[in-house]
Protein backbone atom coordinates (compact mmCIF):
# COMPACT_ATOMS: atom_id res chain seq x y z
CA UNK A 1 0.00 0.00 0.00
CA UNK A 2 1.61 3.42 -1.11
CA UNK A 3 0.54 6.01 1.13
CA UNK A 4 1.26 9.82 1.17
CA UNK A 5 0.54 12.67 3.43
CA UNK A 6 -0.36 15.83 1.99
CA UNK A 7 -0.75 19.22 3.82
CA UNK A 8 -2.85 21.53 2.56
CA UNK A 9 -1.34 25.06 2.79
CA UNK A 10 -3.62 28.20 1.88
CA UNK A 11 -1.64 31.98 2.52
CA UNK A 12 -4.65 34.01 3.08
CA UNK A 13 -6.22 32.29 5.83
CA UNK A 14 -9.50 34.37 7.00
CA UNK A 15 -9.41 34.36 10.80
CA UNK A 16 -5.26 35.13 11.00
CA UNK A 17 -3.54 35.94 7.30
CA UNK A 18 -0.36 34.22 6.62
CA UNK A 19 -0.31 31.99 9.80
CA UNK A 20 1.40 29.14 8.11
CA UNK A 21 4.73 32.02 7.72
CA UNK A 22 4.91 33.11 10.82
CA UNK A 23 7.71 31.83 13.32
CA UNK A 24 7.55 29.50 16.04
CA UNK A 25 10.95 29.00 17.80
CA UNK A 26 13.15 28.88 15.33
CA UNK A 27 11.06 28.05 12.08
CA UNK A 28 7.70 28.91 10.44
CA UNK A 29 4.88 26.96 11.53
CA UNK A 30 4.03 25.62 8.16
CA UNK A 31 8.21 23.68 8.59
CA UNK A 32 7.46 22.36 11.78
CA UNK A 33 4.15 20.69 10.37
CA UNK A 34 6.04 19.19 7.33
CA UNK A 35 9.28 18.33 9.39
CA UNK A 36 7.16 16.64 12.27
CA UNK A 37 5.28 14.91 9.58
CA UNK A 38 8.22 13.51 7.24
CA UNK A 39 10.14 12.35 10.75
CA UNK A 40 7.39 9.88 11.27
CA UNK A 41 8.50 7.69 8.81
CA UNK A 42 5.24 6.72 8.27
CA UNK A 43 5.06 7.41 4.58
CA UNK A 44 6.48 7.67 1.02
CA UNK A 45 6.72 11.06 0.57
CA UNK A 46 5.54 14.20 1.96
CA UNK A 47 4.22 17.14 0.25
CA UNK A 48 2.74 20.67 0.59
CA UNK A 49 0.21 21.66 -1.92
CA UNK A 50 -0.13 25.68 -1.80
CA UNK A 51 -1.32 28.17 -3.29
CA UNK A 52 1.29 31.13 -2.39
CA UNK A 53 4.81 31.00 -3.81
CA UNK A 54 5.94 32.06 -0.47
CA UNK A 55 4.92 28.59 1.00
CA UNK A 56 6.23 26.84 -1.74
CA UNK A 57 9.73 28.87 -1.50
CA UNK A 58 9.72 28.41 2.44
CA UNK A 59 9.24 24.82 1.90
CA UNK A 60 11.66 23.61 -1.26
CA UNK A 61 14.17 25.94 -0.41
CA UNK A 62 14.84 23.84 3.13
CA UNK A 63 15.13 20.76 1.33
CA UNK A 64 10.92 19.41 1.46
CA UNK A 65 8.76 18.70 -1.31
CA UNK A 66 6.03 21.59 -2.86
CA UNK A 67 3.41 21.38 -5.48
CA UNK A 68 1.78 24.62 -6.60
CA UNK A 69 -2.01 24.61 -7.04
CA UNK A 70 -3.60 25.44 -10.82
CA UNK A 71 -6.79 26.42 -9.67
CA UNK A 72 -8.49 28.62 -6.84
CA UNK A 73 -9.89 25.50 -4.57
CA UNK A 74 -12.47 25.99 -1.77
CA UNK A 75 -11.38 23.63 0.87
CA UNK A 76 -7.95 21.59 1.53
CA UNK A 77 -9.61 18.71 0.07
CA UNK A 78 -9.92 20.20 -3.34
CA UNK A 79 -6.58 20.85 -2.92
CA UNK A 80 -5.34 17.70 -2.54
CA UNK A 81 -7.10 16.13 -5.39
CA UNK A 82 -5.49 18.51 -7.46
CA UNK A 83 -2.21 17.66 -5.87
CA UNK A 84 -2.82 13.58 -6.37
CA UNK A 85 -4.79 13.26 -9.09
CA UNK A 86 -1.72 12.13 -11.28
CA UNK A 87 0.28 10.26 -9.00
CA UNK A 88 0.56 6.13 -8.11
CA UNK A 89 -0.91 6.35 -4.70
CA UNK A 90 -3.44 4.05 -2.27
CA UNK A 91 -3.83 5.87 0.63
CA UNK A 92 -3.65 9.78 1.24
CA UNK A 93 -3.47 11.50 4.62
CA UNK A 94 -4.91 15.08 4.91
CA UNK A 95 -2.57 16.64 7.39
CA UNK A 96 -3.72 19.99 8.27
CA UNK A 97 -0.46 22.72 7.89
CA UNK A 98 -1.87 24.83 11.01
CA UNK A 99 -0.92 21.38 13.14
CA UNK A 100 2.61 21.77 13.75
CA UNK A 101 2.51 19.69 17.01
CA UNK A 102 1.17 16.86 15.23
CA UNK A 103 2.38 12.95 16.48
CA UNK A 104 3.10 9.84 15.33
CA UNK A 105 0.36 7.76 17.31
CA UNK A 106 -2.74 9.10 15.94
CA UNK A 107 -1.10 9.05 12.16
CA UNK A 108 -0.14 5.14 12.57
CA UNK A 109 -3.32 4.40 13.90
CA UNK A 110 -5.28 6.48 11.31
CA UNK A 111 -3.18 4.31 8.54
CA UNK A 112 -3.85 1.26 9.78
CA UNK A 113 -7.01 1.32 9.46
CA UNK A 114 -6.72 0.83 6.17
CA UNK A 115 -5.71 -2.25 6.71
CA UNK A 116 -9.41 -2.77 6.16
CA UNK A 117 -10.04 -3.01 2.30
CA UNK A 118 -13.99 -1.68 3.54
CA UNK A 119 -12.43 1.72 4.53
CA UNK A 120 -12.78 4.46 2.09
CA UNK A 121 -12.19 7.27 4.37
CA UNK A 122 -11.06 7.34 7.71
CA UNK A 123 -10.56 10.40 9.91
CA UNK A 124 -9.60 11.10 13.72
CA UNK A 125 -11.56 11.37 17.19
CA UNK A 126 -11.18 11.78 20.93
CA UNK A 127 -13.35 11.94 24.22
CA UNK A 128 -14.03 15.23 25.49
CA UNK A 129 -15.80 16.70 28.56
CA UNK A 130 -19.57 17.80 29.20
CA UNK A 131 -18.76 21.04 29.37
CA UNK A 132 -17.36 21.44 25.81
CA UNK A 133 -20.55 20.04 24.38
CA UNK A 134 -22.38 23.50 23.39
CA UNK A 135 -18.99 25.17 22.18
CA UNK A 136 -19.99 25.60 18.11
CA UNK A 137 -16.50 25.13 17.48
CA UNK A 138 -16.13 21.85 18.63
CA UNK A 139 -17.39 19.41 15.88
CA UNK A 140 -19.16 16.56 17.77
CA UNK A 141 -19.43 12.48 16.27
CA UNK A 142 -21.23 10.03 16.88
CA UNK A 143 -20.17 6.37 15.61
CA UNK A 144 -22.26 2.97 15.62
CA UNK A 145 -21.14 -0.20 16.39
CA UNK A 146 -18.20 -0.91 13.78
CA UNK A 147 -17.01 2.77 14.69
CA UNK A 148 -18.30 4.39 11.25
CA UNK A 149 -19.62 7.82 12.01
CA UNK A 150 -23.18 8.39 12.21
CA UNK A 151 -23.47 12.14 12.07
CA UNK A 152 -21.10 15.09 12.67
CA UNK A 153 -22.33 17.94 14.10
CA UNK A 154 -21.20 21.66 16.00
CA UNK A 155 -24.67 21.18 18.55
CA UNK A 156 -24.45 18.30 21.15
CA UNK A 157 -25.46 14.96 19.89
CA UNK A 158 -26.58 12.74 21.24
CA UNK A 159 -28.78 15.03 23.41
CA UNK A 160 -28.78 12.98 27.22
CA UNK A 161 -32.78 12.62 27.77
CA UNK A 162 -32.00 11.37 31.15
CA UNK A 163 -28.85 13.54 32.52
CA UNK A 164 -27.77 10.65 34.48
CA UNK A 165 -27.85 8.54 31.65
CA UNK A 166 -23.68 7.30 31.02
CA UNK A 167 -22.13 8.88 27.50
CA UNK A 168 -18.85 9.59 26.24
CA UNK A 169 -18.66 12.45 23.99
CA UNK A 170 -16.29 12.86 21.35
CA UNK A 171 -15.01 15.80 19.49
CA UNK A 172 -13.58 15.28 15.81
CA UNK A 173 -10.41 15.82 14.96
CA UNK A 174 -9.99 17.23 11.26
CA UNK A 175 -7.00 14.67 10.39
CA UNK A 176 -8.08 12.76 6.78
CA UNK A 177 -6.96 9.67 5.44
CA UNK A 178 -8.93 8.62 2.47
CA UNK A 179 -8.57 6.37 -0.48
CA UNK A 180 -7.62 8.12 -3.96
CA UNK A 181 -10.64 7.32 -5.39
CA UNK A 182 -13.09 8.67 -2.40
CA UNK A 183 -11.07 11.59 -2.46
CA UNK A 184 -11.64 12.34 -6.56
CA UNK A 185 -14.90 11.31 -6.45
CA UNK A 186 -15.97 13.73 -2.88
CA UNK A 187 -14.56 16.79 -5.41
CA UNK A 188 -16.64 15.82 -8.49
CA UNK A 189 -20.32 15.98 -5.80
CA UNK A 190 -22.24 19.12 -5.44
CA UNK A 191 -22.42 20.61 -1.61
CA UNK A 192 -24.31 18.87 0.14
CA UNK A 193 -27.75 19.92 2.11
CA UNK A 194 -26.39 19.16 6.07
CA UNK A 195 -22.70 19.93 4.41
CA UNK A 196 -24.56 23.89 3.66
CA UNK A 197 -25.90 24.18 7.05
CA UNK A 198 -23.53 22.82 9.06
CA UNK A 199 -20.40 24.37 7.18
CA UNK A 200 -18.61 20.54 7.79
CA UNK A 201 -17.71 19.28 4.36
CA UNK A 202 -17.24 15.46 5.78
CA UNK A 203 -21.09 15.29 5.53
CA UNK A 204 -20.38 15.29 2.01
CA UNK A 205 -19.41 11.78 2.09
CA UNK A 206 -22.28 10.36 4.60
CA UNK A 207 -24.88 12.23 2.18
CA UNK A 208 -23.35 10.17 -0.55
CA UNK A 209 -22.90 7.07 1.46
CA UNK A 210 -19.46 6.82 2.16
CA UNK A 211 -18.83 5.61 5.78
CA UNK A 212 -16.20 7.33 7.78
CA UNK A 213 -14.15 5.06 9.62
CA UNK A 214 -13.73 6.85 12.94
CA UNK A 215 -9.95 6.54 14.95
CA UNK A 216 -10.05 7.23 18.89
CA UNK A 217 -6.87 8.62 19.78
CA UNK A 218 -5.30 10.33 22.87
CA UNK A 219 -4.14 13.12 21.10
CA UNK A 220 -5.31 16.47 21.43
CA UNK A 221 -5.31 18.32 18.25
CA UNK A 222 -4.00 21.98 18.77
CA UNK A 223 -4.66 24.42 15.84
CA UNK A 224 -3.47 27.96 15.16
CA UNK A 225 -6.36 29.60 14.38
CA UNK A 226 -5.80 33.33 15.32
CA UNK A 227 -2.70 35.21 16.75
CA UNK A 228 -3.79 34.12 20.25
CA UNK A 229 -3.21 30.41 19.66
CA UNK A 230 0.01 30.98 18.09
CA UNK A 231 1.23 32.86 21.57
CA UNK A 232 -0.21 29.72 23.33
CA UNK A 233 1.93 27.41 20.47
CA UNK A 234 4.97 28.98 21.07
CA UNK A 235 4.64 29.27 25.25
CA UNK A 236 3.93 25.11 24.82
CA UNK A 237 7.21 25.04 22.59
Amino acid sequence: MKKIAVIPARYAATRFPAKLMQMLGNKTVIRHTYDNTVATELFDDVIVATDSQIIFNEITSHGGKAVMSKKEHESGSDRIAEAVQDLDVDVIINVQGDEPFLEKEPLAKLLKSFEDQLVQVASLMHPIQEDQLNNPNIVKVVTDNADNALYFSRSCIPYKRDAEAAFTYHRHIGVYGYRKNALLQFVSWATGRLEQVEKLEQLRYLENGIRIRMVTTAFSAIGIDTPEDLESARKML
